[in-house]
């Protein structure tokens, strides 16, 4: 069917330069990039961006054959972005997370469900070879029914950084947390209740809530979701578990995937107990533009429905301490 015609707005988000992997991918013909900000165009002529044409947002929505863009601008941007996008039939890579605006951000499903656009978001870690395992654990019931999930994600956020993410009420859970706010619910599905505790702890003079806790509580279930702005190599610590009735998967770090499961009773070559599992080595966002390719082409559907990327985005917003703004 040829490459699919794929372009770029925005270079203001802080993972802006997974463009590089689109331009690896034999997938996709990047025809350009827009950046309209005066202070990002620098950035925007460097790096993986620098041998893409910079086009204005009018030139790339206009490109003939484009199929889809990659919404990269800054969060408060990025709605508008993507709506524009949709209404123009186009596919969207919407970068996490989904705007500021639950609304705004419901909308914009809705008009994407309306034409069959897909609108994926950028989560990093939903096709984590080790996350995908967990997947099939669960799937095939070696873990039983999950009664706890407990998951952290940090890193030490250096000063200038703190003060542009204190512009967001949601503070650390909505820039770090919802990643794996994401993972939750695809273990768990939307919760019932969502409890927020939520800190300034550091000595910075900044407003960034910076120590963050969300209790996301089910039926049968709790869920544990923990982020901080302030941990030393919070990388490394980045981990996901899941406790279900015949089986714990503990996923640790998150980047570099390594996993530790125990299971009641022997299924196949795993034994009972406790065992450590090789993961292969994982590179973000490859694994989404192979999808994101296949969907476009009509070969799959989409894994993750409009309704799981609205419950998900709902509850970043709840376990952040934001108020919901209705349609």
């Amino acid at each position: 069917m040829g490459k699919i015609k794929i372009g770029q707005i925005g270079v203001g988000h802080a993972h802006a330069s997974k463009l590089g992997v689109f331009l690896k991918s034999d997938a996709y013909d990047v025809v350009g990039l827009v950046e309209p900000d005066p202070a990002l165009q620098e950035t925007a002529r460097q790096g993986v961006f620098a041998d893409v044409p910079l086009l204005t947002q009018e030139q790339l929505l206009n490109t003939p054959g484009l199929q889809a863009v990659l919404v990269e601008t800054r969060v408060r941007e990025s709605l508008d972005i993507a709506e524009t996008c949709v209404s123009a039939g186009l596919h969207v890579h919407l970068d996490k997370p989904a705007g500021e605006s639950w609304g705004q951000y419901q909308r914009l499903l809705r008009a994407a469900e309306a034409k069959h656009l897909l609108v994926q978001m950028g989560y990093m870690y939903r096709y984590n070879p080790a996350v995908i395992m967990l997947r099939d654990f669960l799937k095939r019931g070696w873990l039983g029914e999950p009664f706890e999930v407990h998951t952290v994600m940090s890193k030490v956020v250096p000063p200038r950084k703190r003060k542009l993410l204190a512009e967001y009420p949601g503070g650390v859970m909505f820039e770090l947390g919802c990643h794996i706010v994401d993972l939750v619910l695809g273990v768990l599905g939307p919760p019932l209740q969502v409890t927020s505790f939520r800190q300034h702890a550091s000595e910075q003079d900044d407003a960034l809530v910076d120590n963050m806790l969300a209790v996301l509580s089910y039926a049968s279930a709790l869920a544990t979701v923990k982020t901080s702005a302030m941990e030393v190599d919070g990388f490394a610590r980045r981990h996901f578990v899941v406790c279900g009735t015949e089986g714990t998967f503990h996923i640790q770090p998150l980047d570099r995937p390594a996993v530790r499961v125990a299971f009641s009773t022997p299924h196949g070559k795993y034994k009972r107990g406790y065992q450590d599992l090789a993961m292969p080595a994982f590179t973000r966002y490859i694994a989404d533009a192979a999808d994101m390719a296949q969907i476009i082409r009509g070969e799959k559907d989409a894994d993750f429905s409009y309704d799981h990327d609205a419950a998900v985005q709902k509850t970043v917003l709840q376990a952040s301490g934001v108020k919901l703004e209705a349609l």
